[in-house]
């Protein structure tokens, strides 16, 4: 094949350290947008995003060119000195070491872009905790509750 084509969409979800409800309702938005603004900056156009107070939620198609630990490690690492610059109660911020990342079907998109956006209403109900085991077991990832929480 003479060119290289790929869609691949992500579905990234990565949380504040120790999962600390820090994120202000009223700073999300500018995050979100903050957020879109580094994707589009690596050829990595966002789709969709949510967050609720401890974690966001990204779906995005990769690069082609990139691969996604580098991708992760520049939306929280820009996105973490950003935040710090957005008042006192972020000057101490760090995102947690890890992250957990989900390959989604074109068929299945519309569907998880959805489910992003309405982490609000969906974390009334279902504690972030048990929403990530609830993705690592239907997507079959082996994991150990030991390492998987700050």
């Amino acid at each position: 094949m003479p060119q290289s084509l790929a869609q691949l969409y992500v579905h990234l979800i990565f949380s504040a350290k120790n999962r600390e409800p820090v994120l202000r309702s009223e700073d999300r938005e500018h995050l979100h947008s903050y957020l879109g603004g580094i994707l589009r900056q690596v050829e990595c156009p966002m789709l969709g995003v949510g967050s609720v107070c401890d974690h966001v939620h990204l779906v995005f198609r990769l690069s082609k060119n990139l691969a996604l630990a580098h991708v992760v490690e520049d939306v929280k690492t820009s996105s973490s000195k950003w935040l710090k610059t957005q008042g006192i109660g972020y000057r101490s911020f760090h995102w947690q070491a890890g992250y957990g990342a989900f390959s989604v079907s074109a068929s299945r998109l519309p569907a998880i872009l959805e489910y992003v956006r309405q982490q609000e209403e969906h974390h009334r109900v279902e504690p972030f905790q048990d929403e990530l085991r609830r993705f690592f077991k239907k997507t079959g990832l082996e994991f150990d509750e030991r390492y998987v929480w700050d």
